[in-house]
C-alpha cells in the first residue's frame, strides 16, 4: 500500500505536524465503512489513504504515552503511522469494530519495535516474555522504584514468568550504555580507565609483523608449487591422494592404481616428500 509519501510528513516542525492533523475531520461510523469496503473490495487507494488520514491524530495520541523512553516524538509518530497503515491493509469492516479499535495493537507494536531497537545500543529484550516483561517494568518502576522481593514475584506470577527473569530484566533497565572508548578532554581520559583499556588483544597485532608473516605464507606457497611441478606425475597423484584429497588412499589402493607394490608407493611417496622438504627448508627471501 504505497501511502507514504501522499501523507503528512513527520518534519523537524512537530507542533505544525500536530497542528495539521488536528484539521483532519474525524470519521463517521458510515464513512469510515463505507471506505473499508471500498478499500477491501475494489483496492481502491484513495479510500485507504482517508482511511490512514482520518485517524492519524489517534496514533500521535498513543505515541504520547511512550515520551519517557528518551526517544524523538517524530520517530514514535512515524513508526505509529507504519502501524495504522499495516492495520487499514488487514481491515476487515465486517467484523464489526471500528478502524481505531482494530489498529491499537499494530500502532503499539511498530512502536515497541522501534524502542527496542532503538533503546539501547545493545538489546535489553530479545524474546516475546522478555519484550512483554520489559513494558510491564518499565511501567511499574515508574511508581514502585526498585522493586523488593515480594514485588518481584508478584510480577513474575502476574506474567508467569521467572522471578529471577524479572529480577535480571530490571537490572538491565537501570543500566546505561557505556562507550568503549569514551569521548572527552585529555584530563577526561586519564582520570580513569576506559573499558576498552580491558579488552585482551592478539599478541602479534603489529601491522609490519602481519604484513610480513603473509609475504612469507606466499613465497612458501610458491616454492611449494615450483617444487610440486618437477615431480613427475605418478608421484605428484601420490602425494596428492596420501596427503591433500579426503579419504586419504591407502598404499595399496595405490599400489593396485599404479600397478606397482605398496613398498614401491611407500618409497615414492618419501622421495617426494624428501624433495619438497628440502626445497622449503631454504628461507623463500
Amino acid at each position: 500500500m504505497p501511502l507514504t509519501r501522499e501523507l503528512p510528513a513527520v518534519s523537524d516542525s512537530l507542533d505544525a505536524y500536530l497542528a495539521r492533523i488536528s484539521r483532519v475531520p474525524l470519521l463517521s461510523a458510515e464513512a469510515e465503512r463505507d471506505l473499508a469496503l471500498r478499500w477491501h473490495r475494489d483496492q481502491d487507494l484513495e479510500a485507504a489513504r482517508q482511511l490512514v488520514l482520518g485517524n492519524l491524530r489517534f496514533v500521535a495520541h498513543i505515541a504520547r504515552g511512550y515520551r519517557g523512553y528518551g526517544l524523538p516524538m517524530p520517530d514514535l509518530i512515524q513508526e505509529g503511522n507504519i502501524g495504522l497503515m499495516k492495520a487499514v491493509k488487514r481491515f476487515d469492516p465486517d467484523i464489526g469494530v471500528r478502524l481505531v479499535s482494530f489498529a491499537v495493537h499494530w500502532i503499539k507494536a511498530e512502536i515497541h519495535e522501534y524502542i527496542l531497537r532503538n533503546w539501547r545500543i545493545v538489546k535489553v529484550a530479545t524474546t516475546k516474555a522478555q519484550r512483554k516483561l520489559f513494558f510491564h517494568l518499565r511501567s511499574a518502576k515508574q511508581r514502585l522504584g526498585w522493586f523488593n522481593h515480594e514485588e518481584a514475584e508478584a510480577v513474575a506470577q502476574e506474567l508467569g514468568v521467572p522471578t529471577e527473569t524479572v529480577l535480571e530484566m530490571e537490572a538491565r533497565l537501570s543500566g546505561q550504555d557505556v562507550g568503549l572508548d569514551p569521548i572527552g578532554d585529555a584530563d577526561d581520559r586519564h582520570a580513569g580507565a576506559a573499558p576498552i583499556h580491558f579488552l585482551s588483544a592478539p599478541q602479534e597485532v603489529d601491522p609490519a609483523d602481519i604484513v610480513e608473516r603473509e609475504d612469507w605464507t606466499r613465497a612458501t606457497h610458491a616454492q611449494l608449487h615450483t617444487a610440486l611441478e618437477k615431480l613427475d606425475t605418478r608421484s605428484r597423484d601420490i602425494l596428492y591422494r596420501r596427503w591433500v584429497r579426503e579419504p586419504k588412499a591407502t598404499l595399496h589402493e595405490l599400489a593396485d592404481l599404479h600397478g606397482v607394490s605398496a613398498e614401491r608407493i611407500r618409497q615414492i611417496e618419501m622421495t617426494a616428500l624428501r624433495r619438497l622438504r628440502a626445497t622449503l627448508d631454504h628461507d623463500p627471501y
